[in-house]
């Protein structure tokens, strides 16, 4: 009897395992095939746009960058300095400073000839008290607001931003990245291309690692790839991401997740559909899916746009502390999102975001890593009952093994076969060999981060956790 229903049990889950790694390969391959022909698209229609023309032009869409500033009093100078030197007319720049406790405030206002002024807040998004607005004397500096409220965390302090902002459009940031000088001219160019039939409410950018490479005055001189193996893997991870993933999903008008680093806004949309939610960790990957819900409950065509071009460089996590935080957060806010809106989860009323955008993300993101963690306890509960097929075993590991390293190697030549970043042959093979390692050190490593996010879901965690860098000059700390 417990011979049958052991049988039982270990049939349904090896097919079980089998049938999901089947769809997880079937997806990847899509996503190949639709990434080459999105790229190939997109660089063919960018290469007759002359970006020069756009960024002087008066004309230009109007826009606002919001960027959320939490004790950033070591960099916060050269971080504002960065932003001001974009090339751009119509542009504000709007800093928020989410009741920082050290210095950040006053080096602004030191710097950038600050002054109090009145300024009317109109509160459409309910948030913390706003304690003061600062505009400088100097005229050098007029595109600059600084917003000094009361801590909120990041997306109250977005919120904050919206409210202010007067421009129509928006992009959001981490006030620590790196912008490239022509990222505004193609992140506004979809919303440019709009029609009256098709609005486009949201637009991408690729976010890139700067860890190892030189910046000067808040600008990129140099890439360089990092001798670091975390900081590596994760390049190896967001090329994977951004050239493959997102473009295949923007050609599908499919993306529900525009990185909270660098992302542009249609800011009536945005505000129509309630700003950026204070109640989860995933407050990026939230506004968009709100956004593109609101969109389809009322039946309007639109779409979210993803710009394949290196537009924003960004420092990743090179201890495995830090790492571990930021992958737990990740899959919290994916959880918290995915709930949020399950009422999409099949549901023909939303179309491809309800047939395919979100049934894939809650399959193959929010559940991989549980369904891992749980093949590996099978496998070693199967191994200790003597009932384990070795054969079937370890030529299923080695197709896995191999398929997941030729998918690494396809985006590799994908990088290097378009905007080749890392032009040394030397950097290509470091991240060759980087991707031969990922299966037996880096992924089991992920895997286990998300277990441990799923725990403290369920622990009904909320915050984001210190996430204290080296930065591009000096230590600085980050909290939302």
């Amino acid at each position: 009897m417990w011979k049958i229903i052991g049988n039982i049990i270990f049939y349904t889950l090896t097919y079980g395992i089998f049938l999901y790694s089947f769809l997880l390969f079937f997806s990847y391959l899509f996503i190949g095939w639709f990434s080459i022909i999105e790229t190939k698209r997109y660089m063919r229609k960018n290469s007759f746009t002359d970006f020069r023309v756009l960024a002087s032009s008066v004309h230009a869409p109007s826009v606002t960058i919001i960027a959320p500033a939490y004790n950033e009093g070591k960099t916060i100078v050269e971080n504002v300095r960065s932003l001001l030197s974009i090339f751009y007319v119509n542009l504000e720049v709007i800093v928020v400073n989410d009741g920082s406790k050290d210095d950040c405030l006053q080096k602004m206002i030191d710097a950038y000839e600050l002054e109090k002024v009145d300024f009317f807040v109109d509160y459409k998004i309910a948030t913390k008290e706003v304690r003061g607005i600062y505009k400088s004397r100097n005229s050098v500096y007029h595109k600059l607001i600084v917003v000094d409220k009361v801590n909120g965390g990041k997306a109250d302090a977005l919120n904050v931003g919206i409210n202010i902002s007067s421009n129509n459009y928006l992009v959001c940031i981490d006030v620590d990245c790196i912008l490239e000088q022509d990222a505004l001219l193609k992140m506004v160019k979809p919303f440019l291309e709009q029609t009256a039939e098709e609005r486009v409410i949201a637009s991408g950018g690729v976010i890139r690692i700067a860890n190892a490479c030189e910046i000067e005055d808040g600008r990129l001189v140099k890439v360089r790839l990092t001798n670091e193996y975390l900081p590596r893997m994760q390049i190896l991870e967001y090329i994977r991401a951004f050239i493959l993933g997102r473009m295949a999903w923007s050609r599908l008008n499919g993306l529900m997740l525009i990185s909270g680093a660098f992302g542009a806004f249609d800011k009536e949309i945005a505000i129509k559909a309630g700003g950026y939610n204070h109640n989860t960790v995933g407050e990026d990957m939230e506004l968009v899916v709100r956004m593109r819900r609101y969109m389809e409950e009322r039946d309007l065509k639109y779409r979210v746009t993803y710009i394949p071009d290196p537009l924003c460089w960004t420092e990743a996590p090179a201890s495995f502390n830090i790492l571990s935080r930021q992958r737990n957060r990740w899959t919290r806010g994916t959880i918290e999102t995915l709930k949020f809106h399950k009422v999409m989860f099949f549901n023909p009323r939303y179309h491809l975001l309800g047939m395919l955008s979100y049934p894939y993300w809650f399959l193959f993101e929010m559940c991989a890593p549980g369904i891992e963690f749980m093949g590996f306890v099978v496998f070693l509960v199967l191994a200790l009952l003597g009932i384990l097929d070795w054969s079937f075993f370890l030529s299923y590991l080695l197709f896995i093994i191999c398929f997941g390293y030729l998918y690494s190697a396809f985006a590799i030549l994908m990088e290097v076969r378009t905007f080749n970043q890392y032009k040394r042959r030397t950097d290509i093979m470091k991240l060759l060999l980087t991707a031969a390692t990922e299966p037996f050190y880096f992924h089991p490593f992920v895997v286990v981060s998300a277990v441990r996010g799923y725990i403290d879901y369920a622990r009904k965690k909320k915050s984001w956790g210190e996430m204290t860098r080296q930065g591009f000059a000096q230590k600085k700390q980050h909290q939302g």
